[in-house]
């Protein structure tokens, strides 16, 4: 672990008069039942009106923690201990007001919490109620901060949702969260943040669940109301790629102590603290040379153990198809209408007509934003979920399966495939021990005794770099990045062929990202492991897979090696994806001009060969080295390189 507490703060400005925001020496403590535990340690920055400042950090470096304070809502267990947070507000002349001195509960304080000051949350989906309009939750704040008559008041929140780029924002006011995809709940709660005309905004890890083209919409549309509005913005994040695209000013936070802070320039050009130059060498990016490594703050120490010959996954060559999919469609049904009106259904394909393979002891990486079918087809070839027609043709040992038409109660085909889920936490019972997670997959196939169980747990921990005497630790005894090592080995466990991974690391910080990925890598050479890898951040994808498919609206439209596929990109959509990826260089930022809010997932506007609409016959065609793009019936490849 890099000794991080080693060096002190570097360039930390300080505090300019006519600041909006000016946190001072700011202590906050933690009184817990085992004593006080110290979270914000003497930490300074400011906002200037009109900026944007960004906390980076780990997770637990207490970001979350001064945005809590800042808005009034630190829990009761917390205290600010000493320091000033002084709020120099700009529509009026009066001293700057030290927010720590106020009850949080006092009617000053509910005038400058979400009227002056509003805040975005990380989930919208939770952050949201799901019993309300969206138009009813945002004319709340409205109403709450300005005297206004309804009629005003709603004709106000239609015209924000406009400003936010809301699709048809009259009917959208009477639309409730679940209606909404992702990006636009997300649209919501900026609208909600911002229909009082704060001065400042608070977002904390706005972008952290979107897909790379929504992100790169939500940056847009926070630039442009900023520039509109004159506000200033504090981001929360801990994606370096979104910080160089954003911010003016960077404060990298460890531990609640701020480790080097200072204008972008000099933040990624020429950074002085080792734990931001770990933090920069923990990013995967599209530049990265053969067989180079992340570099995480922490390396996962394992216990290289002789593999033996039954835990070796496959027993496939490499240059063998361990699963081959034809022709696989999958649709659902929806309904609209309902009690005095006629119902209308409409079959929407979410896997459509998609076919490919895997070869043995390859990654093969699977791309594409919220909705385009990737979960579907985990699902699919899990057996949570049947086919409409199609074939998933799966080679187990010396014979071949049809997973579409294969008994439900097939413990030996369950075997030879596992999942690993986004959700750690989630995906782990709270009530079992880690041993009884890992150890369930053995009792459910009836796979040796107890003796027998105890020594592959163990063995698994060790694997997948924890300690065996932590097995009797429940999970939420364990960090995000070690719950996501006991899924995997929980996983593993049974030794399956195929190891399909949904989105492993997208809820995770940059540096235990890094330590996920190192050990997939590790694992699947140890093991000879085959991995199906689903994700929407390209560059974890780039770097973990052997060969990538790109996923939009149900299709594959475009499929070739690693190497191939990001260095040159041939179709419209992935180009418009790979346009959308923030890169943490100051070089290589996102042209925010060019990124428009639906035309990259719409098929239908999509120029010629490529564009297409539901159930409309399409073809993939070759381009040489293992290269394929989905086009109209009868492209040539003269055609596709001439679009």
């Amino acid at each position: 672990m890099i000794e991080v507490l080693e060096e002190r703060r570097i360039d930390c400005k300080p505090a300019k008069s006519g600041n909006l925001i000016d946190v001072k020496n700011l202590h906050i403590d933690f009184n817990l039942y085992g004593g006080s535990l110290s979270i914000i340690n003497g930490v300074s920055f400011s906002v200037v009106p009109g900026t944007t400042v960004a906390l980076v950090g780990e997770s637990g470096a207490g970001k979350s923690v001064i945005s809590q304070a800042i808005m009034g809502l630190l829990p009761n267990v917390a205290t600010i201990t000493a320091g000033e947070i002084l709020f120099n507000d700009p529509d009026n002349d009066e001293p700057a007001i030290d927010l720590t001195a106020l009850d949080r509960n006092s009617t000053v304080y509910r005038q400058i919490r979400g009227g002056r000051i509003s805040m975005i949350f990380q989930e919208p989906m939770t952050s949201l109620s799901p019993f309300h309009t969206i138009g009813n939750q945002i004319s709340e704040a409205l109403f709450l901060h300005r005297d206004l008559d309804k009629q005003t008041g709603n004709e106000l929140v239609v015209e924000m949702l406009r400003i936010c780029g809301f699709p048809e924002p009259e009917e959208a006011v009477r639309r409730y969260p679940f209606e909404l995809s992702g990006g636009l709940r997300q649209r919501a709660m900026i609208a909600m943040a911002l229909v009082c005309h704060p001065a400042l905004l608070i977002a904390d890890e706005p972008t952290t669940a979107l897909d790379v083209s929504v992100q790169a919409q939500i940056l847009k549309l926070m630039k442009n109301l900023q520039t509109e509005l004159q506000m200033a913005i504090l981001i929360i994040t801990h994606d370096l790629g979104v910080v160089a695209n954003i911010a003016d000013e960077v404060v990298v936070l460890f531990h609640g102590e701020i480790m080097e802070s200072g204008p972008s320039e000099s933040i990624f050009n020429t950074p002085k603290h080792t734990y931001l130059r770990a933090l920069l060498g923990a990013v995967p990016h599209f530049d990265m040379k053969p067989g180079e490594r992340l570099i995480p703050l922490r390396e996962i120490k394992r216990d290289h153990l002789d593999i033996k010959p039954e835990q070796s996954a496959s027993i496939l060559n490499a240059d063998e198809t361990l699963l081959s999919i034809d022709n696989l469609v999958k649709g659902f049904t929806t309904k609209s209408g309902g009690f005095f009106g006629l119902t209308k259904q409409t079959k929407v394909n979410a896997v459509d007509n998609i076919s490919f393979q895997i070869q043995a002891r390859e990654s093969l990486g699977l791309v594409g934003e919220s909705g385009c079918g990737k979960t579907t087809l985990s699902k699919l070839i899990t057996r949570a979920l049947r086919p409409d027609s199609g074939q998933m043709i799966f080679r187990r040992g010396d014979e071949e399966v049809d997973i579409g038409l294969a008994n439900e109660h097939d413990l030996e085909l369950s075997r030879s495939i596992g999942m690993v889920f986004q959700d750690p936490f989630g995906s782990l019972n709270p009530r079992m021990t880690v041993f009884d997670i890992i150890r369930e997959p053995l009792i459910i196939h009836k796979i040796g005794d107890k003796s027998d169980h105890k020594e592959k747990v163990a063995y698994m921990m060790e694997q997948v770099g924890l300690d065996p005497r932590f097995l009797n630790r429940y999970p939420h005894s364990f960090s995000g990045g070690q719950r996501q090592r006991i899924s995997l080995a929980r996983s593993l466990t049974l030794n399956p062929d195929l190891l399909i991974l949904d989105e492993p690391a997208s809820a995770l910080d940059v540096s235990i990202q890094a330590q996920i990925l190192n050990l997939l890598k590790d694992m699947q050479n140890d093991f000879g492991l085959t991995y199906l890898f689903i994700s929407h951040n390209l560059a974890v994808v780039d770097y973990i897979a052997d060969r990538i498919l790109v996923m939009c609206k149900g299709k594959i439209v475009e499929s070739a090696p690693r190497e191939v596929l990001f260095s040159n990109p041939i179709h419209h959509y992935t180009k418009s994806l790979m346009s959308a990826v923030p890169y943490a260089d100051l070089n290589r930022k996102l042209d925010f001009k060019k990124i428009t809010q639906t035309e990259a997932t719409d098929p239908a506007t999509w120029p010629k060969p490529y564009a297409f609409s539901p159930g409309q016959r399409m073809e993939m065609i070759s381009l040489g080295d293992d290269h394929f793009v989905l086009a109209e019936p009868g492209t040539s490849q003269a055609d596709i390189w001439e679009a």
